[in-house]
């Protein structure tokens, strides 16, 4: 499936495992360049190892969180 992504750029939330992890794993396969972002560093470092090396441009691996309880 081509998608016109070739050389874009992503942040993937929850890129190190689950629906996040499968979703990095369909951009890099359309040539998007990632950002990983999640709440556990092994999991990002692990699955940014499994994606080509040239797709992860920066793991957030200092383990993050994407939403504010201050709702």
């Amino acid at each position: 499936m081509e998608l016109g992504l070739q050389h874009r750029r992503a942040l993937v939330g929850g890129g190190g495992s689950g629906i996040g992890a499968g979703i990095a794993g369909v951009l890099a396969a359309e040539g998007a360049r990632l950002v990983l972002a999640g709440r556990t560093e092994r999991t990002l470092e692990a699955r940014a190892a499994e994606l080509d090396a040239g797709t992860v441009v920066a793991d957030l691996s200092l383990a993050c969180l994407l939403y504010t309880s201050d709702a």
